[in-house]
């Protein structure tokens, strides 16, 4: 189909991530984590890394972020390859990734300090209470410290510090996958409404194990096989059918999904377990 853009360039201006023959393992290991990893996500995507766990999704993403180096291949932002971290892609770990010994607000800001070095700290300290009430949480907890807040209140500061920054990729490592079912829910709901109100969207990879999950998440379904991993199936979702908590076991189209993507990561299983005799 035929680009409707009037700009020459605005192909090039995109921000999409293209990822070609990437293959990775540790110097310590013999043995390869992910092996000719193909994949793009365009400009927006929210993306959902899918697979069971020790599938490598956590290290791909760590090799989105700039964090670890390809053993070979290369991915590209934009047609420019990755070649280190950067505040352009913002990470929420599963375990907050908050520092202990500063509060909440001075969490935030340090980050605010590193993206906008030029601003000054009433500035920073502004965005950083409007970051904790987009996300839902109180005024008094700027000045509180991560221990004293519960673990879907620290998931919340981990979520206002990345947008805060307004990156134009963010990287989620299965943030929600430490809390219990009811927080999980609030804050599914609350990343939709986020990243669906801003535009432009943010480019969002979201690695989970829990296929409702990416189900109702997910503009893009991408899942890996068993280690040396790659993908073993892919599936975009356009956004007028994305589904939501109410439909997600009543519409045909998202049932239907759902039973592929538990037959592909089970065959996979099986096949796997067969080829190595059930060793594990």
């Amino acid at each position: 189909m035929a680009s409707t853009s009037k700009g020459p360039n605005k192909a090039k201006d995109m921000k999409n991530i293209t990822v070609k023959d990437i293959s990775f393992s540790y110097q310590t290991s013999d043995n390869p984590i992910l092996d000719k990893v193909n994949l793009e996500a365009e400009e927006g995507d929210f993306v959902c890394l899918l697979g069971q766990s020790g599938c490598g999704k956590s290290t791909f993403l760590r090799l989105l972020a700039g964090l670890e180096t390809p053993t070979s291949g290369q991915i590209e932002i934009g047609g420019k390859p990755i070649e280190g971290p950067s505040l352009d892609r913002s990470m929420v770990f599963q375990d907050y990734g908050l520092f202990p010994w500063m509060t909440n607000g001075a969490n935030i800001m340090l980050a605010l300090q590193q993206k906008f070095p030029e601003k000054k700290k009433a500035d920073w300290r502004l965005r950083a209470q409007e970051a904790l009430r987009e996300v839902g949480l109180a005024d008094d907890v700027f000045d509180k410290y991560p221990r004293e807040l519960s673990g879907g209140m620290q998931q919340r500061c981990a979520i206002a510090r990345s947008f805060s920054i307004d990156p134009p990729i963010l990287l989620m490592d299965e943030p929600f996958g430490a809390l219990d079912a009811v927080t999980r829910a609030r804050l599914q709901d609350m990343v939709i409404k986020l990243w669906s109100h801003q535009e432009p969207k943010k480019t969002v990879f979201f690695v989970t194990h829990d296929v409702e999950e990416a189900l109702l998440l997910a503009t893009r379904i991408i899942v890996f096989g068993q280690k040396p991993s790659h993908v073993i199936f892919t599936q975009k979702i356009p956004l007028a059918a994305k589904t939501n908590r109410e439909n997600l076991y009543a519409n045909p189209d998202t049932v239907a999904l759902r039973s592929e993507l538990i037959d592909f990561i089970n065959r996979d299983v099986a096949e796997r377990i067969d080829e190595t005799g059930g060793a594990g």
